[in-house]
């Protein structure tokens, strides 16, 4: 137990004790900022030191099943991805299931972004269904940021930090490569499918309904 005998003093050891009890406790990622305005408010402690600890941290965590990582959002615990296959049996029962739609779509706005829902359409070579859309917004994987400066000023979409952060991603630059992509959608689709599952996750109502939904529009084609 720690012992505050100052409360505006706190050594090396209690600083990280404290950092680390408190990542482990949020339920969010938690930047440094976080962690200086709540669990080191009124102590005298630079983001230096808070680096220094978070990065020994990361060390003492790199060998073992859980790790802490930086993300997009800021750092947080999580499971070695390594071990999600055999971890993925705590959840069987509620293992997330995507559409081939919902992968393809969420990939193109990843690798494509900023982009129109018609863009999308182009590429795909069908429409795209209006319950994969709301569905990747309310899990606020992807938002509207904007509008296209054409006719009809369609909104452009592009991914959030939520979506970084639940497939492991400090940023979009430790996306496979755009080429890659291109040339191996399946593989793409797959590591989302893999990190998914890595995670526990709820799944709407509506996602029943997209694969029907997306052979049906593939059956009529895009929308122009």
């Amino acid at each position: 137990m720690l012992s505050w005998v100052n409360m505006n003093k706190i050594n090396d050891t209690q600083l990280k004790q404290l950092v680390e009890a408190a990542i482990f406790a949020a339920d969010h990622p938690v930047t440094i900022d976080k962690l200086r305005e709540t669990v080191l408010d009124g102590f005298d402690v630079a983001k230096k030191q808070i680096n220094k600890v978070l990065g020994e941290l990361v060390l003492d965590y790199a060998p073992r099943g859980i790790k802490l990582v930086e993300l997009a959002s800021g750092y947080r615990f999580q499971t070695d991805p390594a071990l999600g296959h055999q971890l993925s049996k705590l959840w069987q029962e509620n293992a997330p299931k995507y559409s081939r739609a919902m992968l393809e779509t969420l990939s193109l706005i990843a690798y494509k972004q900023p982009i129109t829902r018609g863009e999308i359409e182009e590429i795909r070579g069908v429409s795209v269904s209006s319950h994969i859309i709301k569905s990747l917004t309310e899990r606020d994987w992807i938002a509207a940021i904007g509008h296209k400066e054409v006719p009809g000023r369609p909104a452009l979409f592009a991914t959030t930090k939520t979506f970084l952060d639940y497939f492991g991603l400090n940023s979009l630059d430790q996306l496979p490569s755009a080429e890659m992509f291109n040339e191996e959608l399946d593989w793409v689709a797959d590591d989302f499918e893999q990190n998914a599952s890595n995670t526990e996750t709820t799944i709407s109502a509506d996602d029943a309904k997209i694969e029907e939904q997306d052979q049906s529009d593939q059956q009529t084609g895009p929308l122009h």
